[in-house]
């Protein structure tokens, strides 16, 4: 199976500053099942279905936005995919990395993104 998922839990900022980290993340995932919504969650959460053959490795959206608080993501899957978001959100985000956990085939990463 070439197919891995990519969950990403994003707390901190606004609805609005969740959506501009998942947008960011599209072009090198596809679209996420569905993005942040609710203006009174206080967590959000998108899960990509990455195909490394189906996207560019360096693709980041120009346009992401801006954030308007800290956001504390935490990116979780296979080490590939938990490294390709990750590079791609400190080239549009200025980011602070907080620590990593390996599994046995997955891995999980904790970013702090700064506006």
């Amino acid at each position: 199976m070439s197919g891995t998922e990519l969950t990403v839990t994003l707390s901190g900022g606004s609805a609005a500053d969740a959506r501009a980290v998942v947008q960011a993340l599209e072009p090198t995932f596809g679209a996420a099942d569905e993005r942040p919504g609710d203006d009174g969650a206080t967590v959000h959460t998108a899960t990509f279905e990455h195909d490394p053959a189906d996207r560019s490795s360096d693709g980041a959206s120009a346009d992401a936005g801006r954030l308007s608080a800290p956001v504390t993501v935490t990116v979780q899957g296979t080490p590939e995919a938990v490294e390709k978001a990750s590079a791609t959100l400190s080239r549009t985000f200025t980011t602070r990395d907080q620590g990593a956990a390996s599994g046995d085939q997955e891995q999980e990463r904790e970013l702090l993104l700064e506006p």
